[in-house]
């Protein structure tokens, strides 16, 4: 194309009268009219919807309480033949962890680079906590830090996630609002957003594979939920 025809183009184009810019979508205005439609359910029909959601996904749901969840974990431990756990050394659930004598305790506390083949090779499961749950998909929500790296999630071949029951939400835009993902973090109490948050929909599966769904393809093979609830809802 030659400079003359390409700058009559370019003139075209700017000479073009201006439309208006569309209008941003009104989330808060849809999701209001949703939930008027069809209110928000209560903590018993959460759990039940997740649960639901989570088999529909190939996760497994295990309720729990406060005081036994670490002991419950140990039990899944030893039924899986689990016998190295990741977890991370400096969260708020590793004294519970370390008193309940599992098998294999393993703790996220090197850069990857000085221990890949361990991690990848000799790490039978990974534990994590949960930033909360969405009802709407059967999903979690992870905001993987220094403290629990994302490979603690993506990488051995069961994952076993705590989940407290108070945190599932309906939906996602649910979980932003309600926990301000997008307002001043520090002012709501919460940590700042990491640079990607992860949502987790059962474990690893893909079809690329001659159309055939396998799973633990890129990611875990196990998926279990560790939900935490009251002794009346177990």
């Amino acid at each position: 194309m030659t400079s003359t025809a390409r700058n009559n183009i370019l003139q075209r184009l700017r000479s073009a009268p201006q439309g208006k810019p569309p209008l941003a979508p009104d989330v808060h205005g849809f999701y209001a009219t949703a939930r008027n439609a069809a209110p928000a359910e209560d903590r018993a029909a959460r759990i039940e919807r997740f649960c639901e959601k989570m088999a529909f996904w190939r996760g497994e749901v295990v309720r729990v309480t406060h005081s036994n969840w670490a002991e419950s974990l140990r039990a899944l431990c030893v039924a899986k033949n689990v016998n190295s756990l990741l977890y991370g050394a400096q969260t708020a659930q590793a004294a519970a962890l370390e008193a309940a004598g599992i098998n294999g305790l393993k703790p996220y506390d090197r850069p990857v680079d000085d221990w890949k083949p361990e991690l990848f090779r000799d790490t039978d499961a990974g534990f994590t906590s949960t930033r909360g749950g969405i009802t709407e998909t059967g999903t979690l929500i992870l905001w993987p830090d220094e403290k629990e790296p994302r490979l603690m999630s993506l990488v051995p071949p069961i994952h076993f996630a705590l989940l407290d029951a108070s945190q599932l939400y309906d939906n996602f835009f649910d979980a932003m609002t309600g926990q301000g993902w997008s307002g001043d973090e520090a002012s709501a109490g919460i940590s700042k957003m990491p640079t990607n948050a992860l949502l987790i929909s059962g474990p690893s599966k893909t079809a690329d594979i001659q159309v055939t769904l396998a799973y633990g393809a890129h990611g875990p093979k196990e998926l279990v939920i560790l939900l935490v609830v009251n002794e009346e809802e177990l």
